[in-house]
């Protein structure tokens, strides 16, 4: 069951803007804490809190390599849950990226769609930045959601 928004529509311009506030955040495991440490999904967690209100469940502990031991697309369930998939193709800045690294593999990375082919995401031994969605992302793709509230036009 999709979480609802009450207020006004959620702006896409709202949810590039609160993205980019994390913009050096130091690359942290499970961590959602802007400025301080988070991973990719911990700046999508960050991202929800922000603009639509406390996390809908808790976080279940998961290690670094989660998606190679449990074979199960946790990610995408999970985001199905709260979210409203989108076909990749029709994708607008604002609505959240999963990708496979491997193609036998679940997907474990999200990031957050942003305009002319970039995307913003907590890269490992990075931080939170604003990158090219170039061919090797694209390629990586396996779905994409908005964030509920958000139009699809």
């Amino acid at each position: 069951m999709m979480a609802q928004r009450q207020g006004p529509a959620l702006s896409r311009a709202a949810i590039l803007d609160e993205a980019r506030s994390w913009i050096g955040t130091p690359y942290c495991h499970r961590a959602s804490l802007k400025g301080q440490g988070a991973d990719c999904l911990g700046l999508v967690r960050g991202v929800w809190r922000a603009l639509i209100g406390p996390e809908p469940e808790p976080l279940a502990p998961y290690a670094p390599d989660w998606a190679e031991a449990g074979r199960r697309e946790t990610l995408a369930e999970t985001a199905a849950k709260y979210l409203r998939e989108v076909p990749v193709a029709q994708a607008l800045p604002g609505d959240v990226l999963l990708f496979r690294f491997r193609a036998h593999l679940p997907a474990k990375h999200v990031a957050i769609l942003a305009e002319d082919m970039r995307i913003i995401h907590a890269y490992d031994g990075v931080s939170v930045c604003e990158g090219h969605l170039g061919p090797w992302w694209r390629r990586r793709t396996v779905a994409a959601f908005a964030f509920p509230g958000v139009g699809h036009v």
